[in-house]
């Protein structure tokens, strides 16, 4: 592959990643024929085919995902030489990657806003998906930080923790257990729990918290987003365990409520996380500097939720007396 060219290779890695030549020539301003002859010259010179089709749809051989790779780290590697050699200029600009889990697009623009308007030259990627595809991107060195409350195991990262993360149990204003004072969580023995999916962070601390308290719901219902959940819980479906920060406009205009359950609100953490051996530039150190010096405050006031006597306002005061959990696993 010596005498392969950027151009070839970034013309390959839009079709890699949009599985279409279509809309990877429509990306890059070319004709669909000009992306043909781009990849088809570079299966030429790897030796093997880089794509298949089979009915109406595209997928990557073997071959196709290991070039893909390697093309997302050149582009990578090239733009953070232009960022260096930026700085070295003393140039106060550059671009950051940033990915987050989908609970935390709660507050995140809030704190890219926050910090853009210290850094008005920096142009700023924001990607909000589940904790399988962050990881995944980390691990491939696809963004340059992420914000998740449960740090990768698979492989070595440097997470810092920047905020508290309150994990509560809700329900509708109208439900049987809706203002009581104080609940046991036999209490709930006979409720629906709509819960998060396997692997998602929420679900983790949520199985934990019902081993601590050797509890076990009666029955489960599993969907796959917050905003979802919230919906089934305000249509009377069942209570749910979930993130305080998803939360604070539904509280703050009654359409649920908190339920005070022994061992709650279960305390978390949200931390910012890269790969162990990823050399930060001066843009993505200053935002990660940025979250350890003020990011509790800018979480907790996200969302509403920053109110005097709420969970995540006494927790990021240090006066919160939640349960804190661990953050492995």
């Amino acid at each position: 592959m010596k005498n392969v060219t950027l151009r070839q290779l970034r013309v390959f890695e839009s079709v890699a990643r949009h599985l279409s030549f279509s809309r990877a020539a429509e990306e890059l301003h070319l004709t669909q024929p000009a992306v043909s002859m781009q990849v088809k010259q570079l299966e030429e010179m790897v030796g093997l085919p880089l794509t298949e089709q089979i009915g109406k749809k595209i997928f990557l051989t073997a071959a196709g995902e290991e070039v893909a790779r390697h093309a997302r780290l050149v582009e990578l590697q090239l733009r953070e030489a232009d960022e260096s050699l930026a700085a070295m200029k003393g140039v106060r600009g550059g671009s950051l990657h940033i990915g987050v889990i989908s609970t935390a697009k709660y507050f995140a623009p809030r704190l890219l806003t926050d910090f853009r308007a210290q850094h008005p030259g920096i142009e700023l990627r924001l990607g909000v998906h589940n904790r399988e595809t962050i990881v995944r991107q980390l691990a491939d060195n696809e963004i340059d930080l992420a914000i998740m409350g449960r740090p990768p195991q698979e492989f070595a990262t440097v997470a810092e923790a920047f905020a508290p993360h309150p994990l509560v149990i809700i329900a509708a204003p109208d439900h049987p257990l809706a203002g009581r004072k104080r609940l046991e969580p036999a209490d709930l023995a006979g409720e629906t729990f709509l819960i998060r999916e396997p692997g998602s962070g929420t679900r983790v601390a949520m199985e934990r918290y019902f081993a601590d308290m050797g509890f076990a719901p009666a029955a489960v219902f599993e969907m796959s987003s917050n905003e979802t959940i919230k919906q089934a819980v305000m249509a009377g479906m069942g209570v749910t365990f979930i993130s305080e920060h998803t939360i604070g406009l539904e509280l703050s205009v009654g359409r649920l409520v908190q339920l005070p359950v022994r061992g709650t609100p279960v305390l978390r953490e949200w931390y910012v996380v890269h790969r162990a051996e990823k050399a930060l530039l001066p843009i993505a150190t200053a935002f990660r500097d940025f979250l350890l010096a003020g990011g509790a405050g800018a979480v907790a006031n996200a969302g509403g939720i920053g109110t005097p006597g709420s969970s995540a306002a006494k927790a990021a005061a240090g006066k919160s007396p939640v349960r804190r959990a661990a953050a492995g696993g």
